[in-house]
């Protein structure tokens, strides 16, 4: 798992409301992942819990909170 750099509170509550906004419109798991990956992000799922990184360069964003991994 690549290492998260630059952690920055403003931005990964930015991105968080983004996933958050982007889960609540999408009807399955799938479609979400496909919805965030038109904005550049993508979710890993790992042992720790799902984590929020970048494409194409799969930089890790943030931890993404159980309540949105569901």
């Amino acid at each position: 798992m690549s290492m998260i750099f630059d952690h920055d509170r403003f931005v990964e509550a930015h991105i968080l409301e983004l996933v958050n906004r982007e889960r609540s419109r999408a009807l399955s798991r799938r479609e979400w992942k496909h919805r965030l990956a038109g904005y550049g992000y993508s979710i890993r799922e790992t042992d720790a819990g799902d984590v929020v990184e970048t494409l194409p360069h799969r930089v890790a964003v943030c931890k993404l909170p159980a309540q949105l991994s569901a």
